[in-house]
């Protein structure tokens, strides 16, 4: 694949280990690599505009790797917000796009606020119900601030990302109860009766409601395909996943000002962290992700698990194997 490609899809995955969102990070590599040697990514695609109004956009993304298309989205609304205050992107014939994290702080870092979900797999039992009919429909919000770093909430709409199910079925451990159900429904604690069975929506009826209107929303402005509709290609690398994408910028000089909004929402975070009793620490939204790409700058630590996978890929694929676990 182009190298710039290959480039920026490195760069989200180590960056999402950095700030210890695991599920997101070289746990992927051998899926995506699975993917694009098996035909469900397509590693040179010719993507194209098929609606732009100058505030709204629907680009074909011929099935790139999901940080490609991310790539030519957040450059359209990062062009295109400024003119009109606010602008937003649809994607279809996508794929998995990392961490939103990535890509909100590519927007907050020019003032923008940032609002991203997408459709995925289908993984998620709707409240009440036993079948996959949702994905984990994950939404980003993130806010610029004076602070240093964006407010930013950055979460899947299940009560645990489908990537750290993965990485605990990978590892040999459990998951948290609570958080999946067996293929008859009952709770369980098991990764790999989870994944025969389904994740829940956070929040039940609540978040399965905030995880339908996502799913909607995702797909629905073009033609990706509802989570339902979809072959994973956890289970299938060479499906063409057709996943959507939706992407609204709001650009903070068009309202008060960005130094205004900065100032404003650097305020919210230190009240948010001052809210402890006996000096509890209390974290605003972000924080935690925030603190851990500072201190893990030099040195990542990876899951013995993820290394053997990356030792595993490396010799198939006959290049310099990573580093032995610790």
């Amino acid at each position: 694949m182009p190298t710039a490609d290959a480039d920026l899809t490195a760069e989200s995955l180590v960056e999402a280990d950095v700030r210890g969102i695991n599920s997101h990070g070289l746990l992927r590599l051998p899926l995506y690599i699975s993917a694009i040697e098996q035909g469900g990514i397509n590693p040179r695609p010719n993507m194209h505009w098929l609606k732009d109004s100058g505030s709204a956009a629907l680009l074909d993304a011929d099935g790139a790797l999901g940080q490609v298309s991310m790539r030519a989205a957040t450059d359209y609304a990062r062009e295109h917000a400024p003119d009109r205050g606010v602008a937003a992107v649809a994607v279809q014939n996508s794929s998995h796009y990392g961490a939103g994290i990535f890509w909100s702080d590519l927007m907050a870092a020019q003032g923008f606020i940032a609002i991203l979900t997408s459709t995925t797999g289908p993984t998620v039992a709707p409240y009440g119900g036993v079948a996959k009919v949702f994905g984990t429909n994950p939404l980003t919000i993130a806010a610029p601030s004076a602070d240093g770093h964006p407010l930013t909430a950055d979460m899947a709409t299940s009560t645990g990302a489908y990537g750290k199910v993965i990485a605990a079925k990978n590892e040999g451990t459990s998951i948290p109860r609570g958080w999946a159900v067996d293929a008859q429904g009952n709770p369980t604690t098991d990764p790999l009766q989870a994944m025969a069975g389904a994740l829940i929506p956070f929040g039940g009826h609540k978040g399965s409601g905030i995880s339908a209107l996502l799913e909607a929303i995702a797909a629905s402005l073009g033609t990706g395909t509802f989570a339902h509709e979809t072959e994973d290609i956890w289970s299938n690398p060479g499906s063409r996943m057709n996943t959507g994408h939706l992407l609204i910028a709001l650009d903070t000089e068009a309202f008060t000002g960005r130094q205004h909004t900065e100032e404003r929402v650097s305020r919210l975070q230190s009240r948010i962290r001052e809210s402890g009793v006996n000096e509890a620490v209390v974290h605003a939204p972000g924080d935690i992700e925030y603190a851990k790409g500072h201190q893990n700058q030099e040195t990542v630590t990876l899951a013995a698990s993820t290394t053997l996978l990356l030792n595993q890929l490396a010799e198939r694929l006959a290049i310099v194997p990573a580093e032995q676990p610790a």
